[in-house]
Order: structure tokens, then sequence, then C-alpha cells
């Protein structure tokens, strides 16, 4: 099995290479394959609380049901996030990875948001919104560069906000010339489960049990409380309450008739029994991590770098790709009661067309470091590319902070 070296990145962002790069990895969770893992939830139109997303797909020759555990955005932003914070410890190369900043005041202390991590990229209406050196941003001659970026030449892009190109980004709200950037990088994690067939052999789909919730207060099961306390206790933490949560406290405390006392669970007081009113977690017999990268993606995208500066830029953005991708398995964090490991080493391939692959080895974040090193140098000595960290200012726009509310408020 070989590495993979800045001379496969070449070959594959050139005319013929190769169309994709394909990690697999199988993982189990960390307690055991006896324990149940919480997938994610989505939001059902018209159904309150969460769901489960289950798909019908194959494992080998066999179809089947599987749950998304970590479903293609998710895992996106957990690559994003990766940088980030790689930036943001002023790592030596990636604090080199242009990226544009967006700053709010709030409360006297300065806020910083990235194109890393803001969901739009560098088209985030946030960017949009704010100003550079007190001209709207949307009319400076840098931001319309970006915008005015094409797959004909997206140099604008690369050297402002790569991670739009590795990740995707949609310049939904321009009149015209929007731009309509794929990503080249995609991953999910699902868990394949067991699931029966009806009397014509059709899977049935599975649906998924409820588990038990309680809290245990123990100064009282119940604790009771009467119009003026109830209201009195509120006002106390009013500033640390939401405006909607403490709304509701004091409405349903006014209705309180005097001599009368209502339950103060609303300010976690009191216990609750348990209920079996959550959705339990799903036991899964393989759970599969993949990952693909699109170098036909890539190949889409020039530079004006002429062909060989051109493939040196499509390299450098497979290897940014690759850095974040490393970061992002070795960090196996994704939500409570889902803790997972890897069950064997991950299985990287790179497809040589025609039906044959190459097995290569997987990348550490160590390899991936100094891959993304070698790219870097050499499209800076073919392409001319400048990477040189924050490559845009943007201060937010004041009034988008005031009518920021939190989840809670937002009615």
């Amino acid at each position: 099995m070989r590495s993979l070296g800045l001379a496969a990145l070449l070959a594959a962002g050139s005319p013929g290479g190769s169309s994709c790069l394909t990690s697999t990895t199988v993982l189990e969770p960390a307690g055991g394959r006896h324990t149940s893992v919480a997938p994610a939830k989505f939001a059902e139109r018209g159904r309150k609380g969460g769901v489960y997303a289950y798909e019908q797909r194959y494992l080998g020759d066999d179809s089947r049901y599987a749950v998304v555990i970590d479903s293609k955005q998710s895992q996106l932003n957990r690559a994003e996030q990766a940088l980030a914070q790689a930036i943001e410890d002023r790592h030596p190369l990636l604090s080199r990875v242009p990226h544009v900043r967006v700053t709010y005041e709030r409360d006297g202390a300065a806020e910083h948001y990235y194109d890393l991590t803001l969901p739009h990229r560098v088209f985030d209406g946030h960017f949009r919104a704010g100003a550079i050196d007190g001209q709207p941003t949307t009319q400076t001659t840098a931001y319309r560069a970006i915008r005015d970026a094409s797959p004909a030449n997206a140099r604008a892009l690369l050297e402002t906000s790569p991670v739009t190109l590795v990740f995707g980004g949609w310049d939904s709200s321009r009149r015209g010339r929007q731009g309509r950037w794929r990503s080249a990088l995609v991953g999910e994690i699902v868990g394949f489960v067991s699931a029966s067939r009806d009397q014509t052999g059709v899977l049935r789909k599975p649906e998924p049990g409820l588990r038990g919730g309680a809290r245990v207060d123990p100064v009282g099961m119940q604790v009771n409380l009467g119009k003026k306390a109830m209201i009195e206790t509120a006002e106390r933490q009013q500033a640390e309450l939401s405006p909607a949560t403490y709304g509701e406290i004091v409405k349903a405390a006014s209705a309180i008739k005097p001599g009368d006392a209502k339950s103060a669970s609303a300010l976690g007081l009191g216990g609750i029994p348990p209920t079996l009113d959550q959705l339990a977690g799903v036991a899964c017999d393989t759970i599969i991590r993949t990952h693909v990268l699109s170098f036909a993606t890539l190949r889409q995208m020039r530079f004006g770098a002429g062909i060989e500066g051109d493939a040196a830029c499509r390299a450098l953005l497979a290897a940014l790709a690759l850095n974040a991708l490393a970061r992002s398995d070795a960090e196996l964090y994704l939500r409570a009661n889902c803790d997972l490991v890897e069950a064997e080493v991950p299985k990287v391939r790179l497809d040589q067309r025609g039906g044959a692959f190459l097995d290569v080895e997987p990348l550490s974040i160590d390899a991936a470091d100094l891959l993304l090193s070698e790219a870097l140098a050499h499209a800076e000595k073919v392409a001319d590319v400048v990477w040189s960290g924050l490559a845009m200012r943007v201060t937010g726009n004041p009034d988008i902070v005031s009518g920021a509310v939190g989840t809670d408020d937002n009615t």
C-alpha cells in the first residue's frame, strides 16, 4: 500500500485523472456492539419533536434499512470546524489558509465569525450585510471579485475563501451571475439495522422505541409555590431567563388564586417521574463512515494559471480537503449517547478509471499537514498562489446583533 503524495493529487487534478478518492471506516459503539446509539434527529412537517431518518441501502448484496447517524451536511460542518479550530489555535500552516471574518460588537465585547463556520460560507448574509472600511461589503471591489468568480476563473475565491470551493456555496440572493459551487467533499455516517419483512417480502420500516426520562430533586419531588413566591423567584432570575420563558412563568403565576400553589417545575424545581416520552437509541449491527473527495468536481475549476498551474491549484484544494478530513475523523464527537470508535483501519482508495482502484494509506494529521505544505509550496511556485491568512475583514451590521434572538425566543 502506497502513501498519498503530491504527485497523485497533481495527476488527479489533470485532465483524465482519477474521478474520486473514497475513505470508508467501520465504526462501533464505544460501549460495545450491544449498546445502542443516538442517531441524528430531524424535524418533520406537521409533527412535533424529532424523528430519525431511515433509508433503504445496500450492505453488500443485501437491501437493508439504514438510519442516518450523521448527515452529509453535519459531516461537512465538522470538517470545517476542525479547520477553524486549527486556525484559532494559530497552527503555523493552517493559519495561512485564506479566510473571511465578520466582527460584531455585543455588550462591549467583539464576536468573530468566519466563512469556515457560517452556513453560506463567503456568500453568507452576515458578510453581505456588513461593511469593509466603512463601505458596504457588496460594493467593494474585493468582494465583487469573489461574487464574479466562476469555474472559468476561480482565482479570487482560491485566494480569499478556498473553503467555499471545497465545501460548496451558493450566492442565492444575487440578482444575476449567482455563484453555485457544489461541495467537492461529502461524507456521512449510517448504521444498518435489523428489519422484518411483510408477507410479500418487502422490508418493514423500523419503528424506534421510546426511552424514559426522569429528574430527581433531593429537596422534594414536587415543589409548589404561590403566586407571589413564583413571580418573585422568576424576577430574581429574569436576567438569565429567556424573555419567552420568563413571560410564560409570570403568566402562569398570575393565574394562581389566593391560597393556592402550583408546581415550580418551569423554574427547574422539583422532580420529574420516569416517563417514556423520548426517542430511544437504535441498535446497529454495522456502522459505516464514508467520505468522497471528487476530483471530477475540482477539475471543472480553472484559475488563470495555465494547465500546470491550474492542476497545482486543484491539488492544493484537494490537500486542504484531506487535511480537514484527517482532523475531523480524529475527533469522533457527535452527540450525547453516540460515542463511537473505529473498529478497523480506514480503507482509502483512489479511482484509477476503468474499474481499477489504488489502495492508499489513510492520512494522519501529521501526514495531511505535510501534504498540504507541499501542495502550497508547489502552487506558489508554478501558479503564484498567495495564501497569507485572514484575507478580508468585515464589520458586522449592528442592527443584526440587536435583532438576534435565541432559539427559545424565536416564536
